[in-house]
């Protein structure tokens, strides 16, 4: 299973490799991605890893479901490019 991220479409880092930058360019436009992410997921320590990467990736599909302004994308961790 890959891993998968939430991100916008117009920022140019990659969550993977670049997360600082990601973040800031995330948190400067308003979107606060990470925030809005972890209210949707429903994680807990009582999960295993591989149980809580599933919530996450049901969260980002809801979120992309319900994005009337289009503005977000799941990227998986084998999609990214090196930089």
């Amino acid at each position: 299973m890959s891993e998968c991220r939430l991100t916008t479409f117009d920022n140019p880092y990659d969550p993977f490799k670049q997360f600082n930058s990601w973040f800031l360019f995330d948190v400067e436009k308003g979107y606060n991605s990470c925030g809005y992410l972890a209210r949707i997921a429903r994680t807990t320590d009582q999960m295993s890893d591989t149980e809580n990467e599933e919530e996450i990736e049901r969260a980002i599909d809801e979120i992309i479901q319900y994005d009337f302004m289009n503005i977000y994308k799941k990227v998986r961790k084998s999609d990214t490019k090196s930089v």
